[in-house]
């Protein structure tokens, strides 16, 4: 076949990989893996309701937490459906079409969580910063504006990527290397050059996760400053009590995923292993472990779990 009849031709369907070495034991791994997605799709709806439902909690602080739910449950329902096809049914198939689709969903949640983040991390330098301006400063209106900035910047920034995927011609592998489709995996198969899509790759993630890290870190070294020129021991304590949940979701947010890129760039001699554990962490953990400290740290969502859990006449006998 001649280069001119490959430039014609694109596979299909792709074939997606769940954990090499362990397929014999994919069947139990399965209920594992789907108490993971049921605890994500669980504990960020909990936090949707409740802030929804509770007047005191209806603050740009719980405003931005509730984007970042939908953010993580977005994440979550991306990759549920191939995932769970692999360890429950063990078909790894996916069409061309539907994993460009995947792939854009998955980036763009992801792009909007990284923008979530950056948010919430404004949101504690007013707190702290301008406390009693707190609310005239954040009004709904900028919450609002906000979140929209947030999302046509995830749109926009991501659009471009499958169209680039789309053009280039796939005829040798078809064999991916996650349990879901990423533009770094799906790109790594052409049969063309790629320098395009690299280069574009490359600039998304510097606009995106880029300036969103960079912006994180001067906001924080900005509440340092401001909260060590507080008087008191306790006061400081205090102010710097209110950013660990935040310090958290970042932390739980970006080490995956600098784990996930420098293994992409750096870490071809790796086990296969390495690098499926890298990406299924790196797009299971914030959906999973942000509920669960935010449950932590605000008394009006471990009330909403009470009252699920517990039936309300034991509630109200206690």
């Amino acid at each position: 076949m001649t280069d001119n009849n490959h430039s014609h031709f694109q596979c299909l369907y792709f074939v997606l990989t769940g954990i090499p070495g362990l397929e014999l034991k994919y069947y139990w791994m399965a209920f594992p893996l789907g108490a993971i997605y049921v605890i994500a799709l669980f504990g960020n709806g909990v936090i949707i309701s409740t802030i929804k439902s509770e007047l005191s909690l209806h603050i740009p602080m719980y405003y931005f937490l509730c984007m970042l739910a939908l953010a993580d449950t977005g994440l979550a329902l991306c990759t549920m459906p191939s995932m769970l096809g692999i360890f429950w049914f063990n078909y790894k198939s996916i069409a061309f079409d539907a994993c460009l689709v995947q792939m854009y969903f998955i980036h763009t949640f992801s792009a909007i969580e990284s923008g979530v983040l950056v948010a919430m991390a404004f949101d504690r330098v007013v707190a702290i910063w301008k406390p009693l301006r707190y609310g005239t400063i954040l009004t709904n209106s900028v919450v609002c504006r906000t979140g929209a900035v947030i999302l046509i910047r995830a749109i926009c920034v991501v659009f471009p990527v499958p169209f680039l995927i789309k053009r280039l011609p796939f005829y040798r592998s078809n064999i991916l290397s996650h349990s879901f489709c990423l533009h770094q995996d799906v790109m790594s198969l052409a049969c063309a050059s790629t320098r395009v899509n690299s280069l574009y790759g490359l600039i998304a993630v510097i606009f995106t996760k880029g300036s969103d890290s960079l912006s994180i870190l001067l906001s924080y070294a900005f509440i340092l400053q401001t909260v060590m020129a507080i008087a008191s021991g306790e006061g400081q304590l205090k102010a710097l009590s209110t950013c660990v949940s935040h310090i958290c979701a970042v932390l739980i947010f970006y080490v995956p995923l600098i784990g996930v890129s420098v293994i992409h760039r750096f870490g071809k001699h790796l086990s296969p292993l390495t690098h499926a554990l890298m990406a299924n962490a790196y797009l299971l953990i914030p959906p999973v472990l942000n509920p669960i400290v935010y449950t932590m740290k605000t008394k009006e969502i471990r009330r909403k779990l009470i009252q699920i859990f517990v039936p309300a006449k034991v509630t109200a006998e206690g």
